[in-house]
């Protein structure tokens, strides 16, 4: 299957574009004659009609109609953020939607701080095995990574079709750097000879929880946390730690079972006691800007790269 996959995955650039002439694209009428052609010619006319209501202020390619969107392309939002997390276990006090939700809050920071660049539905699932045992109540479900670089490549591939020329891959969960890197390796070769230039590119530095938030917060913001630098497991014995819980509260205190916690008497972690809901999204803002920041700056070292128009 791999060998399967990665002939596939290097396949050249007519090949893709024989394909999807062979099925008439997914938008397309599919099929031929006259009558397919006029009702594809009708829609894509329908399409091209000047929009008659105000569109709305977001940064979400799923919440534009197709006609807000096709405007925002024309106005220069031809950069798109693919954002991967995962469903996991987080122990006994997150949400095993954990990447999931600080993808949605540091993607529409992330997007509008840039200018110009919309985020693609999350990719919600990381790759893991199932293995053939049953275990009740286990974390997931995950795919495998050969389905789960494919997911990666074709939504890259299908973005660029949409009109995206920076196609930006980052993930939130550790796991998910090689299908990333390897679908945005894969696009580049597939269209390095194409005259249309379109970007494709894993940005790792947006994984930075023990490379940038772990020595903020214990040595700048001196915030004595029982966790070693580096590591994913702190002195509760849970895969959680402060930065996390903060920009979880931040976006939703129940993801992290903040008034179940304080009821328990166990609003802490690694040490930490958590002061107050307030106090703790306030740490998650910082988090949240630190992040931010730290990707949009690799984005721009990257950026300067490229080749100019």
């Amino acid at each position: 299957m791999r060998t399967t996959l990665m002939a596939w995955l290097t396949m050249p650039l007519l090949a893709v574009s024989a394909s999807a002439q062979a099925t008439g694209g997914a938008g397309g009428a599919g099929g031929t004659g006259g009558a397919g052609s006029a009702a594809q010619a009708a829609r894509q006319a329908a399409a091209n009609k000047p929009r008659t209501i105000d569109g709305i202020n977001t940064v979400w390619l799923e919440e534009l109609t197709q006609p807000e969107f096709r405007d925002l392309i024309k106005d220069g939002y031809t950069t798109v953020l693919i954002m991967t997390g995962g469903v996991e276990n987080n122990d006994g006090n997150l949400s095993m939607n954990k990447h999931n939700i600080n993808n949605k809050l540091l993607g529409e920071m992330m997007a509008r701080k840039m200018g110009k660049t919309l985020v693609a539905p999350l990719v919600t699932l990381e790759p893991g095995n199932a293995g053939p045992n049953i275990q009740p109540g286990r974390a997931g479900p995950m795919l495998s990574q050969a389905t789960y670089t494919a997911l990666l490549f074709d939504m890259g591939n299908y973005l660029r079709s949409m009109g995206f020329t920076e196609i930006y891959y980052m993930g939130d969960s550790g796991g998910n750097g090689r299908g990333m890197q390897a679908a945005a390796d894969s696009l580049t070769k597939v269209y390095a000879d194409s005259p249309s230039k379109v970007a494709f590119k894993h940005i790792p530095e947006y994984y930075n929880h023990t490379s940038v938030i772990q020595p903020y917060l214990q040595n700048e913001l001196k915030i004595p946390e029982g966790i070693k630098i580096g590591a994913s497991t702190g002195t509760s014995g849970l895969h959680e730690e402060l930065g996390i819980d903060a920009t979880m509260a931040l976006a939703d205190p129940q993801s992290i079972r903040f008034a179940q916690r304080v009821k328990a008497g166990q609003a802490e972690i690694n040490g930490i006691k958590f002061e107050s809901l307030k106090w703790l999204q306030e740490l998650g803002r910082k988090v949240a800007e630190l992040r931010v920041n730290t990707t949009i700056n690799a984005i721009t070292a990257y950026r300067a790269t490229l080749p100019k128009p």
